[in-house]
């Protein structure tokens, strides 16, 4: 097995077997050279980890549910490649999508998956996200498309930065943007779809 990738892929999970095998393996048709797959599991009930196994990916498992954010910083953590690929388990972010994120990476910082209009998305979650990216705008003076979204690429090294400022919560992805642009780094958001989750 190599020490080193170029890429890490990164999927938080808690009770997602229901979706998780069929998101690693559209990872898995990407044939993305030099890449590894990361599942923490965190504190699952079900057979998230055994599906992630089973599929090939490294598997790190919390003893109890700590929260989105805690099971992000353990992927960053164990990451051996140079690049990070962050992205939901649950099934509601297209593995196609990885390529778009992943090809303006050289250019930028960090490249956000911006959830475009017809994406699947809870009404008051719309309007919660409209209100959070107006005011994150006006904080950071940088026009953000998506503030809370999940799937992102970012280096191994810009992550680890910042990684003790990460809350243990859903809210990992608004520290994220915050610190970046606050730090003078930048930032591009790429269109995407979502399905629901």
């Amino acid at each position: 097995m190599a020490d080193r990738y170029e890429i890490s892929i990164i999927l938080p999970v808690f009770n997602e077997a229901q979706n998780l095998g069929v998101v690693l393996k559209g990872l898995q048709s990407l044939q993305l050279p030099s890449s590894e797959m990361i599942v923490v599991d965190d504190g699952s009930t079900d057979s998230s980890a055994e599906i992630a196994q089973n599929a090939g990916a490294k598997v790190i498992c919390h003893p109890y549910n700590i929260g989105n954010g805690a099971a992000i910083k353990s992927g960053i953590r164990a990451a051996k490649g140079k690049i990070l690929v962050l992205m939901d388990g649950d099934g509601q972010h297209r593995p196609d999508d990885v390529r778009k994120l992943l090809k303006e990476a050289g250019r930028y910082h960090m490249v956000v998956g911006a959830r475009a209009k017809g994406s699947k998305l809870r009404f008051h979650r719309y309007v919660a996200n409209l209100v959070y990216n107006a005011f994150a705008s006006f904080v950071t003076k940088f026009k953000v498309d998506d503030l809370t979204s999940g799937f992102r690429v970012l280096s191994r090294r810009d992550a680890l930065r910042f990684i003790d400022l990460l809350p243990n919560t859903f809210s990992y992805p608004s520290t994220l943007t915050l610190a970046f642009l606050r730090s003078g780094l930048t930032v591009k958001y790429v269109p995407i779809q979502t399905r629901s989750a």
